[in-house]
């Protein structure tokens, strides 16, 4: 016995560009992997210390202090946070007698910082094809 033809429905049809959008933005805000990465990076200065840290091996609190125009005290609160959840690891050394702390990310930051990239792309390519 032959089998009935299928007509293609709206089902096998690419999905509408508003619905693609949609799901971009629901993926994004549903991430079960997520919970709560994104608020702890969403913060301007971690932020900020993800993305120096994502194309430098690492950084000394000097450098990320001058390039993020922060205090010390804000620095190392919101390193602190990072460090704490195991996106970036803390080496303190001594050079001529002075102190030095360097940062770096660490695997699973490279991995979350990935990830968030991901996502903030796909959310901007979503609006972009609106």
């Amino acid at each position: 016995m032959a089998k009935p033809t299928r007509k293609p429905n709206q089902r096998d049809a690419e999905p509408a560009p508003q619905a693609r959008r949609l799901r971009a933005v629901a993926g994004y805000f549903s991430d079960p992997e997520a919970g709560s990465v994104e608020r702890l990076i969403y913060e301007r200065i971690r932020l900020g210390i993800m993305s120096a840290l994502s194309v430098n091996s690492s950084m000394s609190f000097v450098e990320l202090k001058a390039l993020l125009k922060t205090t010390d005290g804000n620095l190392s609160k919101h390193a602190r946070k990072l460090e704490d959840a195991g996106y970036i690891s803390c080496n303190k050394s001594f050079s001529e007698r002075m102190p030095r702390t360097e940062y770096s990310l660490t695997v699973k930051g490279k991995r979350v910082f990935k990830r968030q990239l991901e996502h903030l792309e796909a959310l901007i390519n979503a609006t972009r094809n609106a």
